[in-house]
């Protein structure tokens, strides 16, 4: 029973979540998990900053040569640092200052989703969805930043520089981490240097 009392099986029968619960309770009895261990502390002390994206998922690791617990693996939608308050940001000062990582890399991709985004969009989009607007107008009421929240980039070179400017310059970052930013072509998987 999980938290809200209902079974780990209460989910819709058609759903890939329930194929992913199946898949994993003969992935858990199987002891296949043994072969996965590792340290909580990277290998490499790096931690990657990427996108969400679903085509990095096995790509990114593959063409740098990671396998589990080299590296801290952070992902958000776009890769993006929004402010220097970012959840994204605890993440990383946290690997840093608790986990023993050294070195930073931000990692945007061609042709990526939040590319282009813009708020308008996606507010129309929650309408759409069932989202009243006034539940809208109450969250900017609250003080979230729509545009900031929900813009993308123009490119990914200069999000990826625009985050890393914001790592290399913020207050709690320790000085002597190095913080490197890329940008990887999303058919080929070659990293280009951004910063």
């Amino acid at each position: 029973m999980g938290v809200t009392g209902k079974s780990l099986w209460d989910v819709r029968d058609s759903s890939p979540i329930r194929e992913m619960l199946e898949f994993n309770a003969g992935f858990a009895g199987s002891g296949a998990a043994l072969s996965y261990q590792s340290d909580k502390r990277p290998r490499k002390k790096v931690a990657v900053l990427t996108c969400m994206d679903t085509r990095l998922t096995a790509l990114l690791p593959a063409a740098l040569g990671l396998k589990g617990g080299d590296v801290k693996m952070i992902k958000n939608a776009g890769g993006l640092i929004l402010n220097p308050l970012d959840s994204t940001v605890r993440s990383l000062l946290i690997a840093v200052l608790e986990l023993g990582v050294e070195e930073i890399m931000v990692i945007g991709h061609t042709d990526c989703g939040v590319q282009g985004m813009d708020e308008r969009t996606v507010v129309s989009h929650m309408v759409e969805r069932g989202i009243s607007r006034r539940a809208v107008l109450d969250m900017k009421a609250q003080g979230l930043d729509f545009h900031q929240w929900f813009t993308g980039f123009e490119n990914p070179q200069d999000s990826v520089r625009d985050s890393v400017k914001l790592l290399r310059n913020h207050p709690l970052m320790p000085e002597d981490v190095a913080i490197y930013g890329f940008v990887m072509d999303i058919g080929s998987g070659e990293l280009k240097r951004a910063v």
